[in-house]
């Protein structure tokens, strides 16, 4: 195992000096910036080393999926942070705040009022009631195997869109920074992903993700600071002079058109804040703490590090457009990038330009890249262990299988889907990648945020009702995303007379209408096994809040 370890991380290494050679050599044409390529190699090694020190520590299900139980609270509130801060909110807000303005915060109040949620309703029994999946908790008295089939396909549909917005940030990013070829570039961010996850299992990527979450946090905090100073630490006076210099003006400070149609708003923002609590790379951190205390530390210190986050985002678009100016456009690839990043702008890189010249830009740039490649490792986690936690062991096997098979059949599956995540990568290096996120979080918040708080909170949900309610709220998601103009319009091309689903987000309709599926399937069951699972209600709820009964977890 060690012989393997050390062989691919020196493989991994090896890769990286090929690309930075390649590199170099594409140089003149390509304008390589060589301070992001090498903080970035020195961030990918650091990386490697920690995976290499979490392989020797990792050596049961647990320690592989989630590290052991033994991260603290402080330490997963980062690292939560770390996997919600992604480029996504760092670059696509900033820009989205540098074209539009205000706009930009609806954005970030959307991403942070999810918290609350997490913390007063779901945190402390997620603790208590599961072991490594949110699919431990929606099946603790429902039945397992169609609940976790349930569960580990609306979690693996998150994960594939995710997934696709990532990679196609990643390899955008790579090809304008460091002269890569879009190809080289994805396939790079594979290889690294699967090393971390398959060999370090959720200890590395969790350290990954603290390292990551620092080093963007004191990046953007300098740039904020730096942008401050220029206007005497009044905030009042760099937006009176970015209403100014903007084309806009003063509409800056209004909301933007995504958000004038009410149901679009109200749709765009439920996602948003219920997605949120249902993303199984976010639930699936509060497997890593010992205890519900911690959980809730979990919660608070994560919200506090992406709440202070978004302020920091906000001065950084607001300081772009003063500093870089609105005419100063980083363009990465048009369309491409339009979605996921605002625009096709990368305002936040251009501004550390300003504001702290070649090795502040490459200093953003290189945690930028980092801030993709650690989000997509978390992704790839989650997505392993739906597979060979919630199908393989629990559906398939019917838990008569070992924690070293079990292990094996994640570390294999880590391998089939970062190598998915290349081909996905590769074949939609020309979607809208905007609709891909927010399609990730209106499945999250369809699928698997009713079924897992109806599955704690209320007595009567059945196996029934919550199956045919997560799937029900997983198609409409999908079906109503595809009809929208996002897809059917600008990705697919299909009608120049506008999409037959009008609204930029499907929540406002998939979320309500999986909640009345559970609802209505579940008091409608009269079969023998619902009226088991009603009455088992009572002993899981005590279980959800005192943390009693863990040998049933366990053996469950």
């Amino acid at each position: 195992m060690a012989r393997l370890i050390k062989s691919s991380l020196l493989a991994a290494s090896l890769a990286l000096a090929g690309s930075a050679a390649y590199a170099a050599d594409a140089a003149p044409s390509a304008g390589v910036d060589w301070n992001a390529l090498i903080i970035f190699a020195i961030f990918v090694l650091l990386t490697l080393g920690i995976t290499y020190w979490a392989a020797q520590r990792t050596r049961t299900a647990k320690d592989f999926y989630a590290a052991g139980g033994g991260i603290t609270g402080f330490q997963n509130g980062l690292a939560i942070a770390g996997d919600y801060m992604s480029a996504a909110s760092f670059l696509g807000i900033s820009a989205l705040v540098y074209s539009s303005g205000y706009y930009g915060l609806i954005y970030s109040i959307g991403f942070l009022v999810g918290w609350p949620i997490i913390m007063f309703l779901m945190a402390e029994p997620l603790r208590n009631l599961g072991r490594y999946t949110f699919a431990d908790v929606a099946s603790y008295r429902l039945q397992a195997t169609p609940i976790r089939a349930m569960a580990a396909t609306g979690t693996l549909v998150t994960v594939a869109f995710y997934l696709i917005a990532q990679m196609v940030g990643a390899g955008q990013l790579i090809e304008l920074l460091f002269g890569l070829p879009y190809l080289v570039a994805v396939v790079l961010v594979g290889v690294l992903m699967v090393i971390y996850v398959t060999f370090g299992g959720m200890i590395a990527t969790t350290w990954v993700q603290i390292i990551k979450a620092t080093l963007l946090l004191i990046g953007a905090t300098l740039m904020a600071i730096l942008v401050l100073n220029a206007f005497d630490f009044d905030f009042n006076a760099l937006l009176v002079k970015a209403i100014e210099v903007h084309p806009l003006h003063a509409k800056i400070m209004l909301p933007g058109a995504a958000v004038a149609n009410p149901i679009s708003a109200i749709s765009l923002g439920m996602a948003l804040m219920f997605g949120t609590a249902g993303l199984p790379h976010i639930l699936m951190r509060f497997f890593t703490v010992g205890n519900a205390k911690e959980a809730r530390k979990s919660v608070f210190w994560a919200t506090t590090f992406i709440g202070y986050f978004y302020i920091l985002t906000f001065i950084i678009g607001f300081g772009a457009i003063v500093m870089v100016g609105p005419d100063a456009i980083y363009h990465i690839g048009g369309d491409i990038a339009k979605g996921l990043l605002g625009g096709g702008n990368m305002p936040a890189i251009h501004l550390a330009h300003a504001v702290g010249g070649d090795l502040m830009k490459g200093f953003i740039a290189a945690v930028a890249f980092a801030t993709i490649l650690a989000v997509v490792s978390g992704l790839t986690l989650s997505g392993a262990s739906a597979v060979s936690h919630d199908l393989y062991a629990s559906v398939f096997r019917h838990g008569r299988v070992d924690e070293a098979a079990e292990v094996r059949a994640s570390r294999i599956t880590t391998v089939v889907l970062g190598i998915v995540a290349i081909v996905l990568g590769v074949l939609f290096e020309k979607i809208n990648v905007a609709f891909m996120v927010g399609l990730a979080f209106a499945v999250a918040a369809s699928a698997n945020f009713p079924v897992l708080l109806l599955s704690m909170l209320w007595k009567g949900l059945t196996t029934r009702g919550a199956f045919v309610g997560g799937f029900a709220g997983l198609i409409c998601a999908v079906v109503l995303t595809i009809f929208s103009p996002g897809i059917w319009v600008a990705v697919l091309g299909l009608s120049k007379d506008g999409a037959w689903f009008p609204y930029t987000s499907p929540a406002i309709f998939s979320m309500p209408l999986a909640f009345l599926c559970c609802w209505f399937f579940s008091i409608t069951d009269k079969s023998a096994a619902a009226s088991r699972e009603r009455a088992a209600f009572d002993a899981q709820y005590v279980r959800s809040q005192t943390g009693i009964g863990a040998e049933k977890a366990a053996a469950h």
